[in-house]
Order: structure tokens, then sequence, then C-alpha cells
């Protein structure tokens, strides 16, 4: 009954596939960048045997789900409106959100967008995020000033794309190790300290194993299926940052009323630059934030023990 299983449904016009496992109330959990359904591999039997049915797609342009080739196919809204056919297709009237980075915002923006639908949300590494007073690819490029930026250089068409792809297992394995708590200072080093014009891959350290979180088998998985989808799909979506500040200006304005939960890595840079006076403010039913010492990014992989208790116990809190 726990075991994983996988299907494809059609989603908003999408062949989308789906891990899920368990029966029982809906919790949906959304992936990041560079990341799958099998980010959540260790939460969908956690949840399934806590009597939930837990289901993972792989969101739009990644891993076996459709991937539209115009780049303004890949905004939130049509993240979005996804998660909302989803549940239709599942013939769920409402849900559980639980996202990561990417994922993350996007479960945010549908509480926002469609309060009736989503119940409660669980945030992991990414944590409500205001509107920007100006669009944020303009707000990045003042901030940046003369350093690197990783946002700023996957707007760049094609260069990006090539970069990342040129060997998936390469990419991979220095990205889930450099924003790994293994890894320490050196996320925030990548994020924040490069100066304008390195580049992204050759400045990360070549690890000299991986972390105990991430086995062979699970990078090979990781790699094997962007080495076959390519990674602008996944870049596409950065590239929708400032058309979805225009296009959707009331979002990152509205208090949001859910149930709310939020987990971080303590070395995690979004982190560590949140601003969590403004989520209390914006989402005020959020519990009190859970950090998780000497973690990173790749939070419920690194840490899925305490990532699982945590969600549990919020899981929990709701039936109360």
């Amino acid at each position: 009954m726990n075991a994983i299983e996988h299907r494809t449904l059609t989603v908003n016009g999408l062949s989308m596939h789906i891990a899920e496992a368990g029966r029982g109330p809906l919790v949906v959990l959304l992936h990041g960048f560079p990341e799958v359904w099998y980010s959540w591999r260790h939460q969908l039997p956690a949840l399934a045997a806590a009597g939930y049915h837990a289901v993972a797609p792989d969101v739009r342009a990644h891993g076996r789900t459709d991937s539209p080739a115009r780049i303004e196919d890949h905004g939130m809204l049509e993240h979005v409106a996804d998660v909302i056919a989803l549940l239709d297709a599942l013939d769920a009237p409402n849900v559980v959100l639980i996202g990561h980075d990417w994922g993350a915002n996007t479960a945010w923006a549908a509480a926002e967008l469609h309060p009736e639908r989503i119940r409660a949300i669980a945030a992991l590494s990414v944590p409500y995020r205001p509107r920007p007073a100006d669009p944020p690819i303009v707000e990045l490029r003042r901030w940046s000033g003369n350093r690197f930026n990783w946002m700023l250089h996957f707007q760049q068409l094609g260069i990006a794309d090539a970069e990342l792809a040129a060997d998936p297992a390469r990419t991979l394995r220095l990205i889930l190790t450099a924003l790994a708590g293994e890894a320490g200072e050196l996320g925030t080093h990548l994020l924040t300290e490069l100066p304008r014009g390195a580049d992204l891959l050759d400045a990360i350290p070549e690890p000299a194993a991986l972390p105990p979180w991430l086995s062979a088998a699970d990078l090979a998985y990781y790699v094997d299926e962007y080495r076959r989808t390519g990674f602008t799909g996944g870049l596409n979506r950065y590239r929708n940052a400032d058309r979805d500040w225009h296009r959707v200006p009331h979002l990152g304005t509205t208090v949001l009323h859910q149930p709310a939960l939020f987990i971080g890595g303590a070395y995690d840079s979004a982190v560590r630059f949140a601003n969590h006076t403004a989520s209390k403010h914006y989402v005020p039913n959020q519990a009190e934030p859970v950090i998780l010492p000497g973690c990173g990014h790749w939070i419920q992989q690194e840490r899925p023990t305490a990532v699982n208790d945590a969600i549990l116990a919020f899981l929990a809190s709701l039936r109360n």
C-alpha cells in the first residue's frame, strides 16, 4: 500500500507524469529545479503510511511531463493552473500543497489565487515573498552590481542551456553538492560573491565524494532524466520572473489565511536572507519556522526524517 506507483494524466492540456502512494486525504508535493518527482522519494511512502494519498508530479517541463516550446508557457499562472487541473483530474475538491524551491513559489501563489482549493501550505526552502517594488530581474541587476547572479545568468537564452546540458552528470553532481549542507558556506559564496562574468559550473569545486544523502543511483536517476530532456524547460521558468510581475500584479499582496508551515536549512541562502517578519504579516497562521542546522537547500533529501516529522505533525494539527 505504501509502494510508489506511476501513471500519466492529462492535466491542463499536458501529459503529466505523477508518482503516488497511499490512500486518504490528498497531499500534493511540487519539486523545484533541477529536480523531478524523485526529490520526494522519502516523503511519498511516509505520507502513505500515515494515511494520506501523496502525489508528486513531474511539474511542467520536467521529467516525463510535457514541456511547451514557448518561453511564455512557463509562467506562474501556467504552473498554478496545472495544480488546479491536477486536483480536478484527481477529483479532489481541495489539497494540502507542499512545495520546494520553485515548487514552494507555486504553492504560495496557488494558495493566494485559489484559496478555496488550497486548504494548507508547507513550503520548503522558499518562504512567502511579498511583491517587490520593481520587477525581480530589475531588482536583481541593481542588487548584484558587479557580482555574478545565478538568476541573471539563467536569463541568457541558449547560453545557460548549453552550459548545463553539455555534461548533465557534471552539472547535477556539482549543483546538488554545492548547495548541500555538507558544503557549508560554499552555497552563499556561489550565490553572492562571484564576479560578474564568472562561469557557473567552473566556480564549483569538484566534490571528493557524494554527500551521504545522495547515492550514485540517486544521482543517476536525475542525470538520466535531464540527459533526455535538457535544462531549457526549467530555465524558462526563471525567464518568466518579470513577466509574472507584470501579469499578476496582485500576487504577493494578499494575506493568506490558510494554515502554513515553513521548513528551511540553516545553510540555505534563501533562508538566511528571508524576511520572516513579512511572512508573519502575510501568513498570520504560519507555524513557527523549522530551521534545520547543518542543512542546505535540498532539504527533503538531506534531512528526510526531520522533514517528514515536521510535515506529519503539521498535517495532524489540521485534523484537530
